[in-house]
């Protein structure tokens, strides 16, 4: 690695070996150790999931703070910041992936799985197979036997539309705090980042009081059947992801508040606002293919 010398970033830094990834793979085994656990109805996995998310959020808050440190001591050139754009462009192509496989699964489980399992063929296996999507009573698709309890299938309205609405807009308040910090108003940026997280804050608030409505009045749960997995996952993973991406911009927020970042250089912003709106375009193919079609 390249000297730095005074006024100007090294050729390209090179950070010192970092204890940070193993602690946050010791968080991560606890919280997917103890989920599940907890699915199978170990109530205790409940507190290994709290512990492991107390410990990656305690590590994380030491890994952000010293790459914070490294931006706002001069370490970082702009083959360092190239980088960056790179390896944030390829972490959402990632998730973009990620996405598609529960998209994927979903579709070939209606176009496919169901409609091949109510053929005359299977007629003779299961005769009161109905090939019907959803499966919104016993039987009709998932469980001819009805071991699937009967559930009534999540609408449009009125959360999952509030829920859009609720992230369409913090997509604007996010690009207009963009504008206002490239012509260098702080105190604006600061303001409309503001609005864009009580906004995640407030969608998360919707989402855990629609699977509370549609695990208590609906019957809907994870076991019911092909929609109920797909349901959760693909919601649940959504909400998981609106909850980074709303830690993200905190953490910006914050960051700003304390006077970094410049109109010229500020990927950090950029990149936690590039994966907010692809949260953002996630949840309207959720919106449409799953709660309307």
């Amino acid at each position: 690695m390249s000297a730095s010398t005074p006024g100007h970033a090294p050729y390209y830094y090179v950070p010192a070996p970092s204890r940070h990834p193993v602690m946050m793979s010791i968080g991560l085994f606890f919280v997917v150790f103890g989920a599940g656990q907890w699915v199978n109805a170990h109530a205790w996995g409940m507190y290994s999931v709290l512990f492991g998310m107390l410990w990656c959020a305690f590590v994380l808050r030491q890994w952000f703070g010293e790459a914070a440190a490294e931006a706002e001591g001069g370490l970082l050139s702009d083959r360092v910041d190239i980088s960056y754009r790179w390896s944030m462009a390829w972490f959402i192509f990632s998730e973009v992936m990620f996405f598609a496989a529960f998209f994927g699964a979903l579709y070939w489980a209606r176009v496919h799985s169901v409609p091949s399992l109510g053929n005359a063929e299977n007629a003779l296996l299961w005769p009161d197979f109905k090939a019907a999507w959803p499966s919104s009573v016993a039987g009709a698709t998932a469980s001819p036997a009805g071991t699937v309890e009967p559930f009534r299938t999540m609408g449009p309205w009125p959360l999952p539309t509030i829920n859009t609405a609720l992230l369409l807009t913090s997509g604007v308040t996010l690009t207009i705090a963009h504008h206002a910090l490239i012509a260098g108003r702080r105190a604006s940026t600061i303001l409309w980042m503001w609005i864009t997280v009580l906004l995640g804050v407030v969608f998360l608030g919707c989402q855990a009081y629609e699977y509370m409505h549609a695990y208590r009045d609906l019957n809907l749960k994870l076991s019911s059947g092909i929609y109920g997995s797909t349901f959760y996952m693909l919601t649940g993973f959504h909400g998981f992801h609106v909850l980074v991406g709303t830690l993200m911009l905190l953490v910006i927020t914050i960051r700003l508040m304390k006077g970094h970042f410049t109109p010229e250089r500020h990927f950090g912003f950029e990149g936690a606002a590039w994966y907010w709106h692809f949260v953002d375009v996630v949840w309207l193919g959720l919106y449409f293919i799953v709660y309307w079609m």
